[in-house]
């Protein structure tokens, strides 16, 4: 998996999670929401992603890293 798709999986679990705990538990937690907004929205714009820093140290690689080893 690389780095980008995990951080699509990452943002949408985190929705989700927030989502349910706003309708189930406490309304409060859709400022969760709007965090993960937010992130991603500054992230577009900055290129600064916490979660891809993570990612490469774990190990994963990018969508282009892994291109580059099938081609070779």
């Amino acid at each position: 998996m690389s780095i980008e798709r995990g951080i699509f999986i990452l943002a949408s679990v985190m929705i989700i999670i927030s989502t349910l705990l706003t309708l189930f538990v406490n309304i409060n937690w859709a400022w969760f929401s709007l965090f993960i907004g937010f992130n991603m929205l500054q992230s577009s714009f900055t290129g600064f992603c916490p979660p891809k820093w993570l990612f490469k140290k774990l190990g994963m690689k990018s969508e282009q890293e892994l291109f580059q080893m099938r081609s070779n």
